[in-house]
């Protein structure tokens, strides 16, 4: 049997679909989403829960010419599915295959890049500010989750575009309120009239003709406002968008395409900024997401049948998991920790910390800076806020971190999970900047663990120690090691010395020490003597190791999951000039100066030359 599915090459091809076939079309995306994440991994919840907004946003737009922005691309799989790449999606997120996120350069569809949260509605507004300039005539449309209107910038976007009064739509995709019978039924009524052509007409007319009254025609028009809002408000939540010069159209049920669409139809006529409220369910139609959405947020492969993930193969905790086990246990050591994350509790691990001190923990939502410059306030108060925030979300917070943290010297300890190459996710979650953008600010600390045992000595380092630190380790599984019962704070600035060597100095930071271990031992085959040393602190460095060693070996080579330009491998080159150590040979192994595609993890780590084989090579071509 043919499905609908398969006759979709762009959103033309549905807008002659009958009501019938757009909820079997729905029914088709939802399998085809299903099927591809539960192969590749993916954000599945989300997607699941826009299926019917995403058709009936195409159905009643002309996109490309009507631009369609998506927050953060969580909710895009159905998107990407009816713009021209349905026979690509079983790419998804693989190497060469298409991108889990909205990407200009993959399609004419996506209007705008996206991967971190909260932008949409500044971009679309400065696309409308643009289609006005040209004097064009399309649409401009943001899609944004209930959790990305969290963000600061997105109500920095609603604030100008309610002043502008600028051609814009907003759909507010609230995928946390439930839907009572009142609020679906009514309100649905209530906003096909609200936003109907009639109501808009006599809107305006009344608008229009109480100015024209002398004297009392402006008091008379706020009193028919105030009317029709209390009329609105008391069954629907949308004051606070109209006070920001929105038109607020909701909720709406978000999976009754009939609703939607008759909505949306109307919002197409109007004109200003208006607000859809769209209400959603996460992980519609399968089951297993639905009921647990934090775990189908962002998953790995999977069984459809059962929902539970498919065996990765070996059973050593993640860094992840070991920073939530090490929270708890100096939180019953000392009752000034707190934890704090923006919007991640469980993808940081914090979730462990949250449960045994609740008191102690907060998630500020997706509000990176607010979660730094909170922290300092903290400190200031006798605590010691430990901030789990990944790396790449972390950029967001830069300036808190100069002024708020280490101009202060404050001591906070920023965690940045997902250091270095994150896989699937691609480069807007890859950790590749942080020894970058952190090490030139004067008064903080920078350790990178080389395995899960030396991370919860960090921390207790990091807790202990009474400075800004920031501690960067990778995603995924660690090495097995043993982990050690008793927490030791380790030695400020005192890297370790793992293998003797006369040939070959190997400095390695992170992730990069047990491949460069690796590389040291086959080499040894071909009488090649390496020296192997764990670096352990981006800032300060061991100076007086690194001198010692580089001024006997003459050779150098550092390795780090990181940007070259301004990383761990600049600050021993900064070193070594500092000194004058003039016939010391440096070669440095990174990133280059470019963007990491998506990948899994050990293929890109190979491809851009930081594994075992990558570095035996480095040395041979060192010594030739």
């Amino acid at each position: 049997m043919i499905r609908l599915l398969d006759k979709v090459n762009s959103p033309a091809d549905i807008k002659s679909f009958s009501f019938d076939e757009l909820v079997q079309l729905a029914e088709e995306i939802r399998e085809e989403i299903i099927s591809v994440v539960a192969n590749n991994g993916g954000h599945l919840a989300s997607s699941l829960g826009t299926v019917e907004l995403t058709i009936a946003l195409h159905y009643i737009f002309d996109a490309p010419h009507d631009k369609v922005i998506w927050d953060v691309g969580h909710q895009a799989y159905a998107h990407k599915i009816l713009t021209g790449r349905r026979d690509r999606f079983h790419t998804l997120r693989r190497d060469g295959g298409i991108s889990g996120f909205p990407k200009r350069e993959e399609s004419q569809y996506d209007a705008f890049g996206v991967g971190h949260s909260g932008t949409s509605i500044s971009a679309a507004l400065g696309m409308a500010e643009a289609r006005c300039l040209k004097d064009e005539k399309h649409k401009v449309i943001a899609v944004i989750g209930d959790g990305s209107m969290a963000a600061g910038l997105a109500f920095e976007g609603l604030n100008q575009a309610g002043h502008r009064k600028k051609d814009i739509i907003v759909v507010l995709n609230d995928n946390e309120m439930s839907i009572s019978p009142n609020v679906g039924a009514l309100s649905s009524h209530l906003n096909l009239l609200m936003t109907g052509q009639l109501f808009t007409r006599f809107r305006n007319d009344m608008k229009n003709f109480f100015r024209t009254i002398p004297g009392i025609g402006r008091s008379l028009y706020r009193v028919f406002k105030q009317a029709e809002e209390s009329l609105k408000g008391f069954i629907v939540p949308g004051s606070l968008f109209e006070d920001l010069g929105f038109k607020y159209v909701g909720p709406i049920h978000g999976h009754r395409l009939n609703h939607l669409i008759k909505n949306i139809k109307n919002v197409r006529k109007l004109d200003g900024p208006v607000l859809v409220h769209v209400l959603t369910t996460k992980g519609r139609g399968y089951l297993p997401a639905e009921k647990d959405p934090v775990t189908f947020h962002g998953i790995g492969s999977f069984d459809i049948e059962t929902g539970k993930p498919l065996d990765e193969g070996g059973n050593p905790p993640t860094y992840t998991e070991v920073f939530g086990d090490a929270m708890v246990k100096l939180g019953r050591i000392n009752d000034r920790i707190v934890g704090i994350t923006a919007g991640m509790s469980d993808g940081t691990g914090l979730h462990k910390f949250s449960e045994a001190f609740p008191e102690r923990f907060y998630d500020v939502g997706i509000a990176e800076g607010h979660a730094v410059t909170f922290a300092s306030g903290m400190v200031t108060g006798g605590f010691i806020p430990v901030v789990a925030i990944y790396s790449t979300f972390l950029q967001r917070a830069y300036d808190q971190i100069v002024h708020d943290v280490c101009m202060q010297e404050l001591p906070v300890v920023l965690v940045l999970d997902r250091g270095g190459i994150v896989g699937e996710d691609g480069p807007t979650h890859h950790g590749l900047f942080d020894c970058s953008y952190l090490r030139h600010i004067p008064n903080i600390v920078i350790m990178s663990p080389k395995d899960e045992d030396e991370l919860q000595h960090m921390l207790k380092t990091a807790v202990d120690c009474g400075r800004p630190v920031a501690i960067r380790y990778p995603r995924g599984k660690g090495y097995g090691v043993k982990l050690e019962p008793e927490l030791k704070s380790l030695e400020i600035g005192k890297g370790k010395v793992l293998r003797e060597g006369e040939d070959v100095l190997i400095i390695g930071i992170g992730s990069t020490v047990y491949p460069a271990l690796e590389a040291a031992k086959r080499v040894e085959r071909e009488d090649i003597e390496v020296a192997v040393v764990n670096a352990r602190f981006i800032k300060p460095l061991d100076e007086e190791l690194i001198l010692s060693l580089a001024e006997k070996i003459k050779k150098v080579i550092t390795v780090e999951e990181n940007v070259l330009d301004g990383g761990f491998g600049s600050a021993v080159l900064e070193l070594i000039e500092r000194n004058a150590l003039r016939d010391v040979q440096v070669k440095r192994m990174g990133i280059p100066d470019k963007f990491v595609e998506h990948g899994p993890q050990q293929l890109l780590r190979a491809k851009y030359g930081l594994d075992e084989g990558n570095i035996v090579q480095a040395v041979k071509a060192l010594l030739d």
